[in-house]
């Protein structure tokens, strides 16, 4: 993350990074605080605060811009896979809160001392779960690009984040698979004599009706018939 790194503009508010798209735009009274992370016990101290703005979405970053901008806070930002552990709180009186924690990027004006901050964004007019919503897809989408491309164990740089099919990824490819073979969702066709379909009825559960009857006096002829031959 990085505060006051954001270039603005002015009708558009921000300057969008190459191949960035807008996902969503919080209301316009929105609130941030920024504080060192809970439990951390160290030296340095930090506490930026917002009573009113608009927290924007992007395929690429975190945007929050303060309605009336300060010496401390002009804007804040933050690459979308620095985000941790995010959550919505609905407490029983007043807005829900989205919570976080993300980590400072080299250079972006937070000491180097904490390893991560704390986010607070208080949604005074609703929106935190269509935030929370939009926020975890993009993200999950971002993290299973970075799996698929192989760069779990490099980092993410090599991976164009504004690339990354928002909808659907890539088919995977495993180890080994040198013919280019892709999977498919698509179902295997059955064999043809497996798609047959009998034309007998449904067997009977009951028997039909007068059978005991029938049945009764078939024994009763034949018994007869055998009485009459002895004789």
């Amino acid at each position: 993350m990085s505060l006051n790194w954001v270039m603005l503009h002015e009708q558009e508010g921000f300057v969008r990074l190459p191949s960035e798209r807008l996902i969503y735009s919080s209301p316009p009274r929105t609130a941030l605080a920024v504080t060192p992370p809970p439990g951390y016990k160290g030296s340095e101290s930090l506490s930026v605060q917002s009573s009113a703005g608009c927290i924007h979405l992007t395929n690429q970053r975190l945007v929050y811009l303060p309605a009336q901008g300060t010496d401390d806070l002009q804007s804040f930002s933050s690459p979308l896979l620095n985000v941790r552990d995010s959550h919505v709180s609905a407490p029983f009186f007043g807005p829900n809160v989205w919570t976080s924690l993300v980590q400072p990027v080299s250079g972006g004006g937070i000491s180097a001392n904490l390893p991560a901050v704390q986010i607070k964004v208080t949604f005074k007019e609703g929106g935190a779960f269509d935030f929370h919503t939009q926020f975890e897809r993009i993200k999950e989408r971002f993290e299973q690009a970075v799996e698929v491309m192989g760069e779990g164990t490099r980092g993410v740089g090599g991976v164009d984040m504004g690339a990354v099919h928002l909808e659907e990824l890539p088919a995977y490819e495993g180890p080994g698979n040198s013919n280019n073979t892709t999977v498919t969702n698509e179902t295997p066709t059955a064999p043809q004599n497996n798609r047959r379909v009998s034309t007998a009825g449904p067997e009977p559960v009951e028997p039909p009706p007068c059978y005991e009857e029938v049945q009764s006096q078939s024994v009763a002829n034949e018994l007869e018939e055998r009485l009459r031959r002895a004789s």
